[in-house]
């Protein structure tokens, strides 16, 4: 199962990521504010968001609701030491799938995460997507801009991919660090605008567009 766990106490998240590796197994990533929860929750497939209520920049509600908004149609489940009614109502009705409250026995967490995970969450991601003249085909990572075909390196494809399944969003270049090259990685963060240089120059040229665009001191994006 791989989970996103945005979290910002630094020892209940240390332990809750401790105990779904070690103990179940599963992928974890995590985040400690709304606005990181947003980007990596609208950037990959969780089969699982465990979200904090209280949290810097963009509570889990708030984040939920704008997650919601999106589109975006995957199990979340909330964390909270907010135990009335009223706040279970709100912490819902923000588009929680679930509702845990603080302090959680771990059994009881990891059971909550095996009933979401067995419902029909998961998004469809074609196979084949054109924006325009640009065509990606994930299956054979096929690129094709009009009638020409583009010939991009494993590691370039998946970042046009990316991006293009982000279109639109500045996409951190944290983000794009961990989800192309892995969190254990020793890539450097210039290693992502040296393999942006390399897709541009073999777009530009055929579209006269610059569709990778960036943002000072961000990431990039995506827009035709």
């Amino acid at each position: 199962m791989n989970i996103l766990l945005a979290e910002d106490d630094a020892r209940l998240g240390e332990l809750i990521v401790y105990m779904l590796k070690k103990k179940a197994g599963y992928k974890v990533e995590w985040v400690t504010d709304g606005e990181d929860a947003f980007y990596y929750a609208t950037a990959a497939h969780y089969d699982v968001i465990i979200m904090d209520w209280m949290m810097p920049n963009g509570d889990g509600v708030l984040v939920c609701r704008r997650l919601r908004k999106q589109g975006y149609s995957g199990p979340i489940l909330m964390l909270t030491a907010k135990d009335s009614i009223q706040d279970r109502i709100e912490g819902l009705d923000s588009g929680a799938d679930d509702y845990l409250v603080k302090p959680f026995e771990v059994g009881e967490l990891l059971a909550r995460l095996r009933a979401l995970s067995r419902r029909n969450y998961a998004p469809i991601i074609e196979e084949e997507v054109q924006i325009e003249d640009l065509v990606l085909k994930r299956m054979s990572h096929q690129v094709r801009l009009g009638s020409e075909e583009i010939q991009l390196s494993p590691r370039e494809f998946q970042l046009l991919d990316l991006l293009v399944q982000n279109k639109g969003q500045v996409l951190p270049r944290e983000l794009i660090l961990e989800r192309i090259w892995g969190l254990d990685s020793d890539v450097a963060p210039k290693t992502i605008d040296a393999t942006v240089k390399l897709i541009r120059k073999k777009l530009v040229p055929l579209s006269n567009k610059e569709f990778l665009q960036s943002i000072r001191g961000v990431g990039y994006k995506f827009e035709n």
